[in-house]
């Protein structure tokens, strides 16, 4: 039986790279799997992918009312919700400015979706966990938020890093509840069109400078990422809670 058997998993951020990665993986260990992203035209392609275009949806994770409404949806169809991976983030098309010229609106948008959006996705599972008493939260956090950001966008390593504070903090909050969260903070990745451009971006020297700073002089894959995601939602970690998990071929070690 697969570790996943039968359980009803949400993931966020399924239109590309590692979210579509994560969604895949749960479904090849048994779970059934609901996915959402704000990229409607990618959604549709990803929902054809699938093949069950009933369980992707258009969801903005700043929203609370769409959070409310998925998490709505889901429990009518299938009376359970097992597990939510926060996979959706990103730095909304922005690039390094220096920190004067950062618009409070820009800052507030980052922020908005990379901390609120799990936050909000917490908030709305967690009755229905904490009534179950059992449960798993995975945040896809990022090296930014336990270091400094490669592109230097001052909001996404502050967001990043309170998703840190949000998983350890809900890991004590819901852990007497059988409801665990960990994060994961993956290196880059090449996994969608924003980090092809950054990777275009840095040049060969650039690109050679990263690999070197990895002790396994490689970068890693959507499927990586996915794969460590799995061991968190499944019972293998059914003692691990509160944790942050570093899938970087070693760049960070602590």
């Amino acid at each position: 039986m697969a570790d996943l058997e039968g359980r009803v998993v949400l993931v966020t951020g399924v239109a590309h790279g590692i979210g579509w990665a994560i969604l895949e993986a749960a479904r090849s260990e048994g779970a059934v799997v609901y996915g959402a992203d704000i990229l409607e035209e990618d959604l549709r392609r990803r929902a054809e992918a699938l093949g069950a275009p009933d369980r992707l949806r258009v969801v903005d994770v700043t929203r609370p009312a769409d959070w409310n409404a998925w998490v709505a949806e889901v429990l009518g169809r299938e009376g359970r919700i097992d597990a939510l991976v926060n996979s959706a983030g990103g730095v909304a098309g922005q690039v390094h400015r220096p920190i004067e010229e950062v618009s409070d609106e820009d800052w507030r948008r980052v922020v908005e979706i990379n901390l609120y959006g799990a936050f909000y996705g917490i908030r709305a599972v967690a009755p229905h966990m904490k009534a179950r008493r059992t449960g798993a939260v995975v945040n896809i956090s990022s090296g930014a938020g336990r270091s400094t950001s490669l592109t230097g966008i001052q909001a996404y390593t502050s967001a990043k890093a309170g998703q840190l504070g949000l998983t350890r903090q809900m890991a004590q909050e819901l852990g007497p509840y059988g409801v665990r969260v960990n994060a994961i903070c993956p290196g880059f990745v090449r996994s969608n069109p924003t980090t092809e451009r950054q990777w275009e971006a840095m040049g060969e020297a650039g690109q050679r400078a990263l690999l070197e700073r990895i002790p396994l002089r490689r970068l890693g894959t959507a499927e990586e990422i996915a794969d460590m995601t799995i061991v968190l939602l499944t019972d293998r970690a059914r003692y691990v809670t509160g944790q942050v998990v570093s899938v970087d071929g070693g760049q960070q070690m602590f």
